[in-house]
């Protein structure tokens, strides 16, 4: 792949790719844009190996996936939820505050279950898709989501 098409290929998946790692972060944008500038980069230092264009994209999330995971050994931070709860927003149209019940919901999961969650209903990549993004069995990544959304209605009820 030459340096004119990635260029290309990350300008068409950049938002997909930062909205995956936002949410991965549970909200955290500056933590997700500073994860996505590392995926990009490695990406860019590995684009090579990219034989089949079409494929880019699920190559570029299995590689910001990884970041993240390598991110997380890194720093393990978590704000309580209390804490969430005492932040007034004043303003409700704030858009940073938009999600934040969500993301403090997806904070509660495993890393592993919100990834599944994430990649299957707000990316859109199938089962199949997801166990090679994650390297995973497809049977792992069945019971992910089902932990996952079981633990989601438990968590948002």
């Amino acid at each position: 792949m030459t340096q004119i098409e990635f260029v290309k290929c990350v300008e068409g998946c950049q938002k997909q790719v930062r909205r995956f790692l936002t949410a991965l972060c549970c909200g955290d944008s500056m933590r997700a844009d500073d994860i996505a500038q590392d995926a990009f980069i490695k990406a860019y230092l590995s684009c090579d190996s990219v034989r089949d264009e079409e494929k880019f994209v699920r190559w570029i999330h299995r590689i910001a996936y990884n970041t993240f995971i390598s991110s997380q050994r890194v720093v393990k931070t978590s704000v309580p939820l209390d804490e969430l709860y005492s932040i007034e927003s004043g303003n409700r149209s704030d858009a940073s505050f938009k999600y934040q019940e969500l993301y403090a919901a997806l904070d509660k999961l495993s890393e592993k279950e919100r990834t599944a969650i994430l990649l299957f209903y707000m990316e859109g990549y199938d089962i199949k898709e997801i166990a090679e993004i994650t390297d995973s069995t497809i049977d792992a990544v069945k019971q992910l989501l089902k932990r996952g959304r079981e633990h989601l209605k438990h968590i948002l009820r």
